[in-house]
Formats: structure tokens, C-alpha cells, sequence
């Protein structure tokens, strides 16, 4: 539990990568741990000693391409205090209001990337943390591998490579110097590297080198591995936490000596991440199986959560995969059975991003903010003091929030009380809301002499009078109720609009109509056919979010919805984020 006096303070973040790479460490593919780098700016005279990252993507350019707008965004710094854009009126600016609005993010000097500010890090630090236990608990262990990677190792996967190439960022050279203009710095002609090294985009390719150097025996599987980073995919169009270039997240890699048990693994992490969604963020996912066109590069399946957004569209939330022996091969990773043969290992791979906090806004806010499930929230109860006028009053207030406190405390409610005497309590209400805490607690003299306080919920409806009298419990009975409301108006919403139907031409319909209540998931008997994915994705931008688990039992019988033709499987497919 804290107080504010003024400006809320915050410790610095022990998962925020900083680095610093000089000639002969970037010789020895060596980079600093955050715990031995400096947060401080370096001086000028050390420019031409750090790493310099010429990102380039085939697709990438500097200009907005001809004909479009580049995407409306607010400004950094910019008052939170900003009307937000009605979601009816405009759903994408609706989102980005909300995002920078209510103190998640900032604008960052470089294009395609995104500062997350205190309130969104602690949003997903706490998803982080929760998630981290999960994946504990399965027999994972955490790790970390270079942000670095050999250009030749992501050439050894074929698939993978094709996958990734045009989204890639490029370190060519390690030196910086004055330009012989006299016109700032360009890369030193004599510090080209003799062999290019991409940013990590993913890190399959780099902890399969060091696999191969691990794996010997079926004594050593199954090994599994966790790493917590922050990666780098070249991206054009970029929406805050959905899609920007670099990201945080988490990417597990695991090695097994029998296929079944690799992919038992891939889909029973689909389950916790499912999990997760729905415990942590209140956001109920479709699990499936990723169609061969929209499948991982280098995956022989990809297992993945969809959740439905407040407009109808889809959004990817999680990626499970499995790779059967492709990487394996690829490094040469083998282990010698329990009958003394050499075989390649099974593996997979799977993750979860800061998507996931984008994912919880569009299913939960709301035109006045953010609406945060309090299992994530940074702060769960917000109390306002109304101290009244005489030192009395104060005292009497001030007494008696120190005993609620120790009471949520007790409660392992996270709390916060909201004392700036410069910000009248109105303005307090306005900006608690918009930053989305579960649930408000007003307490004035009257209500202390009365022996009870004001609760408001994020939720809607009006205030209710609670007794101070074992206020903490009931406040951690309400914040339960809080979460459980918001993941059963989700799952209502889901439910509702995931839309079975059996003809194309309505699902075009629901697709070109204005009214968005008319899209959603819609789940079809489909036929297996790339080049007919495609076309559809042509004509309506919708593509196959997922072969649903639990719906491939239905498929019998049935003729696909766009060929005719004996369907193979149940498909969702909508537009997507």
C-alpha cells in the first residue's frame, strides 16, 4: 500500500534491457547483463565505441507510402485529460485514445516502437509475474540467450528464414565515425562486420546452437527452457502493444525424445496461456489450430488463442508450436536412446507478448478509459480523503484510513490513497477512472462519525455505503465480484457473437455491412485449400483464425461453405487485428 503526495514514484524496472557493446565485446558475441550496464547517457567522445544498428527491412521505408495517412496518434506528453473518441464513432482512434490516455504508453522517438510507461510496465509485470509461475511450474526453467544472432543461423532453418527476412533489423558494423562531410556520424567504412548479426526476432535459431552443445543423452531430456526479452520484428503499420517493432515477451523452447510428448507439451501450454487470459485478464480465447497458411515458420503445427475484440475482430493472444525435428535437423541436435541409438530430438516452441495488455483493453474499456480486472490492476482500490476543515477532521479522517489500510493490507489488496492537496477530489475521480482502478473508497468526516466510507466501482451503478467494520474483507469480496462480472460479460459477448454459418456470401455480407454488431467469429465447415484462403482474404480481408478444438467433431458430413466440397475441418474465420 502506498500514498501520493503529489507525483507517484516508482522503482526502476529490473526487466528492462539495457546495453552497451564495445568493439571487442561485440568481437566476442558478448553482451552486458542489465545488472553490469549503465542507465546513464553515454558521453560524446564514447559514440564511435558503441554498437551501431542499421535496421533495415526489404518492405521498411522512411516515407508514408503514397495515397495513405500515416496512422493518427497523440503526441507524447499530451494532457490525459484528452476526450476520447467515442468507440461507435471511430473504434481503431477509440484505442488509441485509451491507451495513451489513460498513462499506459508514450510516443518514442523511434518509429514503430512504444515507451511503456509505469502504469502499463506494472500491468504487464503483474501478468508477467503470474504467468512466470506457470511456467515454473510446468519444469521450465528461466535463461537468456544474445539479443544478438549470426545472419547464417537464421539461413540454416529454410522456412524460418522466409518467415522472418523482411521483418528483420540488421547490425552491420560496430564503429561509428565523423562523417567526412563534417555532417554528424556515419558508419566507420573499417568496422564492417564480417559476418551481419540480426536483432532477435525470435530466438529459435540461437538457443538450438547452444542445444546441440547440451543434448547428448535421452538422460538429458526432456530440457526445457524459458527466456523473458524483448524482440524486434520490422514492422510498417504499428498500433501500441498490438503491433509495433519491438516488443516484450516471453518465449519457451523445449527438446523431448518422442514426438507425442513434444507436442503433448505444445498443447498443454495452449492451456495455460488460455488460462491466464481468462484468470488474469478476464478475457475468455477460442484454442486451435493454426491453418498450414497461417502456421509458424518452421512448425509442423501451431496451436493459438483467439480472443474477440468489442468490434467483432479477432486478435492472436498466443502461440504454442510444434516444431517435430526441423530445428533439430537443421543444428544437428541428436541424443543417444535408451536402446544406444542417435536420434534427433522433438521440440517446440511457444510465447506470449504485451499484446496481451492491448488484448485486455479492447475487450474491457470503455469510452470513459481503461477498465482494469483487478487481478492485473497496479492498483486496485484507490482511497480519496475528504479531510474536512478543522485539524479535527482531518485527524479523525486521517486515523481512520490508516485502519483500512491495515486492513487490505491484511487483504493482500493493493492500495493506494490519493492525498494531493493541489487536486480537488472531482479531478481525482476523472483520473482514477480513466486509468481504470476496479474500485474507489471516498471517506470524509461525516462518514467517519458514521462509521463508514463510500465505494464506487469502475464498473458502473452507484455508490454504495460500506461499513468501516471489516471493510477489508468485503473490499476483497468486491474486487472478486469485479473480476468475475467483467469475464462473464466477455464470455456472454464471445458466445454471442461467434456466428456459425454455412453460406459465403452472408459472411461477406456481415463483413461489408457498416453495422459492426454484424461481425464476429464465424465458425464454417471449410475445405483445406491455400489458394482459396487467399482468395477470400482478397475479397474480404477475413482470414482462418483457427480449426477450433473443440469443434472438429462436427465436421462430418458436412461441404465446405466456399467450394462445395466435403469440408475437412470446422474453421473461425474473421477480420483480425
Amino acid at each position: 500500500s502506498t500514498r501520493c503526495n503529489g507525483v507517484s514514484s516508482w522503482g526502476a524496472r529490473d526487466d528492462v534491457l539495457r546495453f552497451s557493446v564495445s568493439e571487442h565485446e561485440l568481437g566476442a558475441s558478448a553482451v552486458q547483463s542489465p545488472s553490469s550496464s549503465s542507465a546513464a547517457s553515454p558521453p560524446a567522445s564514447s559514440v564511435g565505441q558503441r554498437t551501431l544498428v542499421q535496421l533495415m527491412a526489404t518492405e521498411a521505408s522512411s516515407k508514408p507510402s503514397k495515397g495513405k495517412k500515416q496512422q493518427k496518434g497523440k503526441k507524447g506528453g499530451q494532457d490525459s485529460g484528452d476526450v476520447i473518441t467515442p468507440r461507435q464513432e471511430d473504434y481503431a482512434q477509440w484505442y488509441q485514445d485509451v491507451v495513451y490516455a489513460s498513462d499506459l504508453v508514450d510516443q518514442s522517438p523511434v518509429r514503430g516502437c512504444m515507451v511503456i510507461k509505469p502504469w502499463g510496465m506494472a500491468i504487464w509485470d503483474n501478468l508477467r509475474n503470474d504467468l512466470d509461475r506457470r511456467i515454473s511450474d510446468s519444469g521450465a526453467s528461466n535463461a537468456y540467450f544474445p539479443l544478438f544472432i549470426p545472419q547464417s543461423f537464421l539461413s540454416k532453418e529454410a522456412e524460418h528464414v522466409e518467415g522472418f527476412a523482411k521483418e528483420c533489423a540488421v547490425v552491420t558494423h560496430h564503429r561509428l565515425c565523423a562523417s567526412p562531410d563534417g555532417n554528424g556520424l556515419i558508419p566507420d567504412p573499417d568496422a564492417e562486420l564480417e559476418e551481419p548479426l540480426i536483432v532477435r526476432p525470435t530466438s529459435e535459431t540461437v538457443i538450438w546452437n547452444m542445444l546441440s552443445k547440451w543434448i547428448n543423452s535421452h538422460r538429458d531430456l526432456p530440457l526445457k527452457l524459458n527466456q523473458w526479452a524483448n524482440v524486434v520484428r520490422w514492422e510498417m503499420r504499428t498500433r501500441p502493444f498490438l503491433r509495433t517493432s519491438e516488443f516484450l515477451w516471453q518465449e519457451g523452447h523445449t527438446a523431448h525424445s518422442t514426438s507425442e510428448e513434444a507436442l503433448q507439451c505444445a498443447k498443454d501450454m495452449l492451456d495455460i496461456y488460455a488460462d491466464v487470459c481468462e484468470d488474469m485478464l478476464a478475457v475468455p480465447v477460442v484454442k486451435g489450430v493454426k491453418s498450414a497458411s497461417e502456421r509458424f515458420a518452421g512448425a509442423d503445427e501451431t496451436f493459438t488463442i483467439e480472443a474477440l475484440m468489442q468490434n467483432g475482430w479477432a486478435l492472436q493472444s498466443g502461440t504454442s508450436h510444434f516444431l517435430g525435428q526441423n530445428f533439430a535437423r537443421a543444428f544437428d541436435v541428436e541424443f543417444q536412446s535408451r536402446d544406444g541409438k542417435r536420434e534427433l530430438v522433438w521440440a517446440t516452441s511457444w510465447g506470449v507478448s504485451t499484446r496481451l495488455v492491448g488484448a485486455m483493453v479492447m475487450t474491457h474499456a470503455d469510452d470513459a478509459g481503461l477498465v482494469l480486472p483487478p487481478a492485473v490492476a497496479p492498483v486496485q482500490v484507490v482511497i480519496v480523503p475528504i479531510l474536512g476543515k478543522t485539524p479535527e477532521d482531518r485527524q479523525a479522517v486521517e486515523s481512520a484510513i490508516d485502519d483500512v489500510l491495515a486492513e487490505l493490507k491484511a487483504e493482500n489488496v493493493r492500495v493506494k490513497v490519493d492525498d494531493r492537496e493541489n487536486v480537488r477530489p472531482g479531478a481525482k475521480y476523472f483520473e482514477w477512472e480513466r486509468k481504470g482502478v476496479p474500485l474507489r473508497v471516498e471517506l470524509g468526516p461525516r462518514d467517519v462519525s458514521s462509521s463508514i466510507a463510500m465505494m464506487k466501482s469502475r464498473l458502473g451503478g452507484d455508490k454504495q455505503q460500506i461499513s468501516l467494520e471489516g471493510i477489508g474483507a468485503r473490499i476483497a469480496t468486491e474486487l472478486q465480484g469485479v473480476q468475475s462480472q467483467m469475464l462473464e460479460a466477455a464470455k456472454a459477448r464471445l458466445e454471442e457473437r461467434t456466428i456459425p454459418l454455412t453460406s459465403y456470401d452472408e459472411m461477406r455480407a456481415r463483413l461489408e455491412s457498416d453495422d459492426p454488431s454484424q461481425s464476429g467469429l464465424f465458425l464454417v465447415p471449410w475445405c483445406d485449400d491455400a489458394a482459396n484462403e487467399d482468395k477470400i482474404k482478397e475479397e474480404t480481408k477475413a482470414t482462418i483464425r483457427c480449426y477450433p478444438l473443440d469443434q472438429q467433431e462436427h465436421v462430418d458430413g458436412k461441404t465446405c461453405f466456399y467450394s462445395g466440397k466435403p469440408a475437412t475441418h470446422m474453421a473461425i474465420f474473421a477480420r483480425a487485428f
